[in-house]
């Protein structure tokens, strides 16, 4: 190798502008920032009211759909 030494600082530079650059890998907290509401029967979190009435119609219908004053912000 000629360029042993310089071609491993180059690879270490680029490894440390990449890791800069390059967006977060994780995107939980977001997904947990955007769910909102838990159902109360399988505790599944929901991001909003609409798609809890479809979720409790869809997957438990025999349970009465509670009021949106009923939920309290999960957090």
């Amino acid at each position: 190798m000629t360029r042993g030494l310089q071609k491993q600082q180059a690879r270490a530079n680029a490894d440390k502008r990449a890791a800069a650059n390059a967006p977060p890998k994780s995107q939980l907290k977001a997904m947990v920032a955007g769910n909102q509401f838990k159902c109360p029967k399988c505790m599944l979190m929901i991001a909003n009211y609409k798609l809890v009435v479809q979720h409790m119609e869809a997957k438990h219908p025999k349970e009465p759909v509670p009021t949106e004053a009923s939920f309290s912000v999960a957090k």
